[in-house]
Formats: C-alpha cells, structure tokens, sequence
C-alpha cells in the first residue's frame, strides 16, 4: 500500500533495476564457484566478466538513476531523511566500487585463468549480494 501514493514509473525502474543486479550478482558467484570446482571449463571466467560489464553495471546504473529520480520526485532534501534511505544510498554508492572491482578481479581471471582470481570473484559478490540484502531489508522495512 506505500507503493501505492509513489509515482510508478520511477519505483518500477528502481525495482526491476535491483531484481537484475541481484540476478546478476547471483549468476556471477555461481559461474565464480563453477570455475573454481572445474578449472577446464576455460568460459566461465569469460562469462562472469561479461556478466558483470553488460548485466550488473547497467542494472546498478539504472537503479541508481530511478532511485535519485524518486527522491527528487518526492521531496526530500538530505536533511531528515529517513535512515532506509540513507542505508540504500550508502549501499547503492559503495556497491559501484565494490561492483567495479569485481569486473576488473573478473577480468583478470578471464585474462589469466588465475584460481586466486576465481576466488575473488566469488567473494566479492557474495559480500556484495549480502549487502544488496541488507539494503533490501532496510528498505522493504522502513528502518527509522
């Protein structure tokens, strides 16, 4: 029922844009722990790279652009912000980093076929996808 006072284009961005980061980030832990269990499947490493540059930064892009289109549509001015949103924009702004990282790590592992680089790979998603959890607790609850 909150969603429902919201404007829907721009929540509907926003939404669909963390669903797909979250998707991607899953498939790339999931290609990062194949490729560390059978090292003489010479894609994987390939296709976590290319998951991470053409799915993951263009879902990250698109729900940050939605996200900073509701606060403007909203009001709100960064003085009294509700602390759900002060979480969800530290996670979002910290999440390029950590998100960029991992695509370089990724390319690295495709380039080099380093088992190090795999591990990295999966590691760093998996702290990212716990933080995209918590970022999606404190938003679907409203944390004061």
């Amino acid at each position: 029922m909150i969603a429902a006072g919201r404007p829907f284009l721009p929540l509907f961005l926003h939404v669909f844009g963390a669903m797909v980061l979250v998707g991607a980030m899953l498939a790339v832990l999931l290609l990062a722990l194949a490729g560390r269990r059978q090292r003489s499947v010479a894609s994987l490493p390939g296709a976590a790279f290319w998951t991470l540059l053409v799915v993951a930064l263009p879902a990250w892009a698109l729900m940050r652009v939605a996200a900073q289109w509701i606060y403007s549509s909203e009001g709100w001015s960064g003085s009294g912000d509700p602390a759900w949103l002060g979480i969800g924009f530290g996670i979002a702004d910290a999440g390029l980093l950590v998100l960029l990282v991992t695509a370089g790590v990724a390319f690295w592992w495709k380039r080099g076929g380093r088992p190090l680089a795999g591990g990295l790979v999966g590691g760093l998603s998996a702290i990212y996808l716990a933080l995209l959890a918590v970022a999606w607790l404190a938003m679907s609850g409203k944390w004061s």
